[in-house]
């Protein structure tokens, strides 16, 4: 999609609603592109769609590889404190156009995604603070130390 384009809808989309930052809206779609990306490799078919819960999945590990153990400040700099609050995002995106969806796809798929804490803390926390092990670990991070490789 043009970027002038984008950015005019997600203008409008803010005009609207003025929850979430502008770069919020950016970094779901590149969160939808690194998710189709990954779906896509897992799969012999090429993905034109993915579900609300894979894309968080593809969110979490975006943002834990991008922003690392800021992540979670940084989403609540930019008004998301929830799965909920990507689902809004997403579906601010398709209202206007930006996004497509399928007759299934609603605001409830984001709201049984993970907890912030769960999801952007506890996999940079010493293991001797870590409550449960994360079923997933970012690229690069030893559970039991917290540092990087």
């Amino acid at each position: 999609m043009h970027e002038v384009i984008f950015e005019e809808a997600i203008e409008k989309i803010r005009a609207k609603d003025p929850r979430y930052h502008r770069e919020a809206y950016h970094f779901v779609r590149q969160s939808l592109d690194h998710t189709k990306k990954d779906v896509s490799k897992k799969s012999d078919d090429p993905v034109l769609h993915v579900t609300g819960q894979q894309l968080l999945e593809g969110i979490r590990e975006l943002a834990l590889k991008q922003f690392g153990p800021m992540a979670i400040t940084l989403f609540e700099e930019w008004g998301i404190r929830t799965c909920q609050d990507f689902g809004e995002i997403v579906f601010h995106m398709v209202e206007i156009g930006l996004l497509a969806k399928t007759e299934t796809d609603s605001r409830a798929d984001f709201e049984g995604g993970y907890k912030f804490d769960a999801a952007f803390r506890q996999p940079f926390l010493p293991a001797s603070r870590q409550a449960e092990p994360m079923a997933k670990q970012p690229p690069g991070v030893r559970p039991s130390t917290g540092a990087a490789a």
